[in-house]
């Protein structure tokens, strides 16, 4: 199997396989094309949203529309990663795409998240060899990613869930759900009550427009 066989088959793989130069290579320059074009949106005046998104369409390996992105960005490659319609994107998000990241339609995500597909194993002398290992994340149509939220390898996370600001999430998270803590666990589910407080004891009912 070449590299990214075996990524899809959740086999150890590295980066610069002797077996496999030229695709290493390959990889080598799609990673640094993706880290020219993250540069570029970075250091672009805030006023000029237009070539924000003519980058961002470069960027991505395929996005909606309405996605706003606040710089800065930093992603392995971009093109591993699909966006859907409404998103919307804070500052300071980093996205280790070596393999698949698939974000829905109308999720949020907050200052300084954090998305990894790709881990490594644990005992030293195995990481000492160099390999490592990906799997991919699923983030689901409507889902909220609280500021400084972690995302690790191989996560979904569910349907209109929210993910507390500085979680750590390890596993699956279902749909329509609050989840907090490290490692991210689920408080509740979203029920009516939610359509009717906004936060605590603020109602919308209450709100002068």
């Amino acid at each position: 199997m070449n590299i990214q066989q075996r990524m899809a088959s959740k086999q150890l793989f590295t980066d610069h396989d002797a077996n496999y130069l030229e695709e290493a290579a390959e990889l080598a320059h799609a990673r640094q094309r993706g880290k020219a074009l993250c540069y570029e949106i970075n250091n672009l005046h805030p006023d000029d949203v237009e070539m924000r998104k003519i980058l961002m369409k470069q960027l991505f390996g395929s996005m909606g529309e309405n996605v706003w992105l606040e710089p800065p960005i930093r992603m392995s490659y971009g093109t591993n990663t699909s966006v859907g319609d409404n998103v919307y994107i804070n500052f300071n998000l980093t996205v280790v795409d070596d393999y698949q990241v698939t974000i829905g339609n109308d999720v949020m995500f907050g200052p300084n998240v954090t998305i990894a597909v790709t881990n490594h194993p644990v005992h030293p002398q195995r990481r000492k060899e160099g390999a490592m290992f990906a799997l991919p994340v699923v983030i689901e149509d409507g889902a909220w990613i609280g500021s400084g939220a972690i995302i690790l390898p191989g996560v979904t996370i569910g349907k209109g869930s929210v993910i507390g600001a500085g979680s750590v999430v390890t596993k699956d998270i279902p749909a329509n759900v609050i989840a907090v803590g490290n490692p991210c666990r689920v408080l509740r589910e979203i029920t009516d009550h939610d359509q009717e407080f906004y936060y605590k004891d603020m109602r919308f009912d209450q709100v002068e427009w």
